[in-house]
């Protein structure tokens, strides 16, 4: 009897370990800066956002279709530095993007379905920043 019961109490256990734990993408480098994508589904969404709080910059990703707000992936996130130069290049895997910028003044430029945004950002050692880069669509 008692054997059944561990049995079942390590099923529930497990079960529930599995259920609230999700991944979250593998981290990824551009030109040496550190960053995760995705955000695909709601697990791998959770996961991010809790994991948000680790990395100083995160940016959401969305476009305005029929009326609402939907999020996109494929967007191209070019991060240039005070200086001009191309300090972060990459391409969206979700709708959610957390990058480890060092402490900094930045230009960031978002890039979707040939549309440009820019956005000026100061990158804080202290203060985790949310970025939300919404298109219009065509």
């Amino acid at each position: 009897m008692n054997f059944y019961i561990k049995t079942i109490l390590s099923t529930i256990c497990l079960t529930c370990f599995s259920i609230t734990y999700a991944q979250i993408p593998n981290t990824q480098y551009s030109q040496g800066v550190s960053y995760i994508s995705g955000g695909v589904g709601e697990e791998e969404s959770q996961a991010i956002l809790a994991e948000a709080k680790q990395w100083p910059v995160l940016l959401e990703l969305s476009q305005l279709e029929n009326g609402r707000g939907v999020w996109i992936f494929g967007a191209k996130i070019k991060i240039l530095n005070a200086n001009h130069q191309v300090v972060f290049d990459a391409q969206a895997d979700g709708p959610y993007m957390l990058i480890n910028l060092p402490t900094g003044d930045y230009q960031l430029e978002g890039t979707y379905e040939e549309k440009v945004q820019k956005r000026s950002i100061a990158v804080k050692s202290t203060l985790p920043q949310k970025i939300n880069l919404f298109w219009r669509s065509s």
